[in-house]
């Protein structure tokens, strides 16, 4: 990172962060072609979660391409100036390389749709019917790399 002095490198910061977050930007790439998608998401583990559809684009892409990256932003405040280079801005952020696999096990989407849904709720002891198990795809992505930044008006 360029500027150290934005660097978030606490695991701590940078999972909290993640937990805060509504919102994270899945990017893929297909045969060079950068493709990114918005998706709700829960964090364990070192271990991102996110559910979809089984088919759309992610999916094909996924399919091909395990390596994924991501990323969450926080508290943007825009700081503007008479002169527009000195335009500034306040935020958070934290991307992330990982590894996806697909969860296939009824079990483990279980397992996995209640860390999404603590994410969101606060509460991990849903119930779900096994026809709707059955139709969904679960995204388990393995983090391996972690990078934050930050930076205060």
């Amino acid at each position: 990172m360029r500027r150290k002095d934005k660097e978030i490198t606490d695991k701590m910061i940078l999972t909290a962060l993640l937990n805060k977050a509504q919102v994270c930007r899945l990017a893929l790439s297909d045969n060079n072609i950068p493709y990114i998608v918005p998706v709700n998401f829960g964090i364990q583990d070192n271990c991102l979660y996110i559910h979809s559809a089984k088919e759309g684009k992610k999916m094909e892409i996924l399919k091909k391409n395990d390596k994924v990256c991501f990323e969450i932003d926080l508290d943007f405040q825009l700081q503007t100036a008479k002169d527009p280079c000195q335009f500034s801005a306040q935020y958070q952020s934290v991307i992330g390389f990982g590894i996806a696999t697909f969860i296939n096990s009824l079990d483990e989407k279980i397992k996995a749709l209640n860390i999404i849904m603590q994410h969101y709720t606060g509460k991990n002891n849903y119930m779900f019917k096994e026809y709707g198990l059955k139709k969904i795809a679960i995204i388990k992505i393995e983090i391996t790399k972690l990078t934050g930044k930050k930076s205060y008006l």
